[in-house]
């Protein structure tokens, strides 16, 4: 099968003013399709041909090119499903679920924001879903919850393309704009209610 690169689930310019067209252009089109590119010719006419891209994940060896294609294919398209011009609150079960974990959705929210801003390498954070609860988990380059055993609900990209182009090195008001005014908690809500039907 070959790997698509998947539309956007909204226009190049909808997250403005706090990701810009130009920032979305060049990541989307560039970056997220190179990898899908990439991983396609690696693939093509191979015994690989024919898997899923979680599949190449988890059969890849760690950072090799196969698996870095993979994952960053894979940790994009959940990045830009992470995201939607009207953010809103958390509600309902996920807001339940980040009370008792965190003790409140504010706590989480700092939380979350401290282990992004924080995160030495390039790389993600995630919130997801484990044996113990919701836990924020950094990776680092194309590492993915997909192999640790953890269900992804939500998830900011802190490779400098993300947001560079918009706001050169201060990483913590990126991550500020994505937590207070682009974070979909609708895409998380249904991520913990997927994760709570497969266990």
């Amino acid at each position: 099968m070959t790997i698509v690169l998947d539309p956007l689930p909204y226009d190049l310019d909808a997250l403005a003013p706090h990701i810009s067209e130009r920032t979305m252009s060049f990541h989307y089109e560039r970056h997220h399709a190179g990898y899908v590119a990439n991983l396609n010719r690696m693939i093509a006419g191979g015994e690989l041909e024919s898997s899923s891209l979680e599949d190449l994940i988890m059969s890849a060896e760690p950072r090799s090119g196969l698996f870095n294609n993979a994952a960053q294919a894979w940790n994009h398209a959940f990045y830009w499903r992470s995201m939607t011009p009207g953010s809103g609150s958390p509600d309902g079960d996920l807001a339940a679920a980040l009370e008792r974990d965190f003790g409140s959705i504010d706590t989480f929210k700092s939380e979350f924001a401290a282990a992004a801003v924080g995160n030495f390498a390039s790389g993600w954070t995630w919130l997801v879903a484990g044996d113990s609860g919701l836990e924020i988990l950094n990776t680092d380059d194309a590492d993915t919850p997909v192999r640790h055993s953890r269900h992804a609900l939500l998830t900011i990209d802190i490779w400098e393309h993300a947001y560079y182009l918009d706001y050169q090195n201060a990483r913590a008001a990126y991550v500020d704009a994505f937590v207070e005014h682009l974070a979909n908690w609708e895409f998380a809500s249904a991520n913990l209610a997927l994760s709570a039907s497969s266990t």
